[in-house]
C-alpha cells in the first residue's frame, strides 16, 4: 500500500487551515483590512493542499474497501489497479504541494528593466521586454502598471519599472509565476541603427522583487529618505509636463533610488514609489539574512553584461534559449507577444524538481 506523506507536514497544514477557518468566521476580522487580506490569501494558498488531502483519503478508503471485497469476491479485484494508480497520483501531488516553497510565491511583484551593454539597441530591446511582460500579464489577467520610464532617443527604455498584481480572488501568485525573469537577457539581431545588415549582440537586465502586502511590513525611517519632485516626462496624457507630480525617492543608507511618475498626483506617485522601495529593501534584508538567497539574488544581475546571460533571444533563427535549464524553442515571435507559458512552465517544473530532490 502507498505510504502516506510525512505526517508532521500535513498535520501542521491541517492545524493552520483550521485556525484560518476560525479567523475567517469571526466578523471582527474585517475590521482590519490588512489582516483580512493576509488571512484570506493564506487560506486560498492552502486550499489546493486540503482538496488533494481529502481526495487522497477518499481514494485510500476506496482502495482498502476494494481489497477487502476482492478477498471474498475476486470480481472486485478489477477495480484495484485503477484505485492504486489514483492513490499514487494523489500521493505524489500532495508530496509536491507539501514540498518547501518560496514564502513569497503568492506575492505580487515589481520588475525593473534596465538597458545595458549595446547602447541604443539595448534600450530598444529593454522596451521589447517591457511590452512582452505587459502582454503576458494581459493574457493572464494580472494587473500591470508602468510606474516610471526613462526613454532613449529612439523610443527605447533606458530603464522602466513595472508593478504586477494578481487579479482579485486569484490563487495564482505573480511572484510564483514570474520570479524566474530576474537576470541578464541577451538579444541577437540586426539593430535598426545598423546600415550593413550585421547581427549585433546586446543585453538588458531585469531585476525582480516580491512586493510586500503593505509598506508598513518593512521598517523605513523617514529621516533616511531624500524625496525629490520633478515634472513628469514622456507620454502620459493630461497633466504630464505641466505639474511637478513625479517623485524620486533616494534611500540614503543603501543609495537605492526609486522613481514613479505615472500616477495622477504627487501623493499617489509617492505612495507607489514607497511600495517599490519597500519591495527592494525587503529583498535586500533577505539577502543579508540568508546566504543562499543572497547568492541567488546576486545571480540575477551583477552587471548588465552579455556574459552573465540567463536567456538569449535570437531573432534571425526565431529562437529563444533559457541557459539555466537548457530550454530552447523556435517561437520567439510568439514569446515576445506574451506567450511565455511553455517557458515559465519549464522553469517552474525544474524548480519543483529541485525542491523535491532537496527534501
Amino acid at each position: 500500500m502507498t505510504e502516506k506523506p510525512a505526517g508532521t507536514a500535513i498535520d501542521d497544514v491541517l492545524a493552520e487551515y483550521s485556525g484560518l477557518e476560525s479567523q475567517m468566521s469571526d466578523p471582527t476580522l474585517h475590521d482590519d483590512p490588512a489582516t483580512a487580506r493576509r488571512v484570506g490569501k493564506r487560506f486560498a494558498e492552502l486550499a489546493p493542499v486540503m482538496t488533494t488531502h481529502t481526495r487522497l483519503n477518499i481514494a485510500r478508503d476506496d482502495l482498502e474497501a476494494a481489497r477487502e471485497l476482492a478477498a471474498d469476491d475476486p470480481s472486485f479485484a478489477a477495480e484495484i489497479p485503477e484505485l492504486e494508480a489514483t492513490v499514487a497520483r494523489l500521493d505524489a501531488a500532495l508530496t509536491d504541494l507539501l514540498a518547501p516553497r518560496d514564502p513569497h510565491d503568492g506575492d505580487d511583484m515589481v520588475l525593473e528593466i534596465k538597458s545595458g551593454e549595446g547602447g541604443e539597441e539595448s534600450a530598444l530591446f529593454a522596451a521589447d521586454l517591457a511590452r512582452m511582460y505587459l502582454k503576458y500579464c494581459e493574457r493572464h489577467g494580472f494587473a500591470a502598471q508602468m510606474l516610471g520610464v526613462t526613454e532613449s532617443d529612439l523610443g527605447g527604455y533606458k530603464d522602466a519599472t513595472l508593478s504586477i498584481k494578481a487579479r482579485a480572488g486569484s490563487t495564482e501568485g505573480v511572484w510564483g509565476r514570474m520570479k524566474f525573469e530576474g537576470g541578464v537577457h541577451r538579444v541577437q539581431r540586426v539593430p535598426v541603427t545598423e546600415s550593413q545588415g550585421r547581427i549585433h549582440t546586446s543585453a538588458a537586465g531585469v531585476l525582480a522583487y516580491p512586493e510586500p502586502d503593505a509598506v508598513e511590513q518593512v521598517a523605513i525611517d523617514e529621516t533616511d529618505l531624500r524625496i525629490d519632485v520633478y515634472r513628469s516626462s514622456g507620454k502620459g496624457g493630461q497633466g504630464v509636463n505641466t505639474t511637478d507630480s513625479a517623485v524620486r525617492i533616494t534611500h540614503l543608507p543603501t543609495n537605492i533610488v526609486v522613481t514613479c511618475q505615472n500616477e495622477r498626483s504627487q501623493l499617489q506617485n509617492k505612495a507607489r514609489a514607497m511600495q517599490v522601495l519597500a519591495a527592494r529593501l525587503q529583498a535586500l534584508a533577505e539577502e543579508e539574512a540568508d546566504a543562499e538567497a543572497a547568492e541567488g539574488r546576486a545571480a540575477q544581475i551583477r552587471t548588465v553584461d552579455r556574459s552573465e546571460r540567463i536567456r538569449t533571444y535570437n531573432f534571425p533563427e526565431n529562437r529563444i534559449t533559457d541557459h539555466r535549464i537548457g530550454y530552447k524553442s523556435h517561437n520567439l515571435d510568439a514569446v515576445l507577444d506574451g506567450d511565455l507559458d511553455a517557458l515559465l512552465d519549464a522553469l517552474t517544473a525544474a524548480d519543483r524538481q529541485a525542491r523535491l530532490e532537496a527534501q
